[in-house]
């Protein structure tokens, strides 16, 4: 994990959630490195569009998974969502929106910018 990770933005990569605490290393960031083999790059506000499409695709980020230090989703929630399943559910109409300065660079190794921006939101300041 990189100290100095930036955004999509070129700029120094901003915290996505701390409540729910959010990102691969559960740190409040959409950090990664190669050990995250989902790239939970994308810090994405759920919408219940997206938690009922995750779901029907085998993950389920509703349920509380206390094992993971994971408290289960609800719409609203900011978190660090895999790259590859944003834009899963952007071909399919359901992507939810996405904060560019808590997004990782590393996400537009599978979307582009111009994709994120037509569903970016302000950050509006700390999680």
């Amino acid at each position: 994990m990189s100290q100095n990770a930036l955004n999509v933005l070129g700029a120094a990569l901003v915290p996505c959630s701390y409540d729910p605490l959010t990102g691969y290393y559960r740190d409040g960031c959409c950090n990664t490195d190669d050990h995250d083999r989902g790239s939970h790059v994308v810090c994405a506000k759920v919408t219940q569009k997206f938690l009922d499409f995750s779901l029907a695709r085998g993950n389920d980020l509703v349920t509380p998974r206390p094992e993971h230090r994971f408290s289960g989703l609800q719409a609203g929630d900011r978190w660090c969502l895999c790259a590859m399943r944003w834009k899963e559910a952007l071909e399919s109409g359901v992507a939810p929106p996405v904060v560019l300065e808590c997004t990782h660079e590393r996400a537009l190794l599978f979307v582009t910018l111009a994709q994120l921006q037509s569903h970016a939101i302000p950050s509006f300041g700390q999680p």
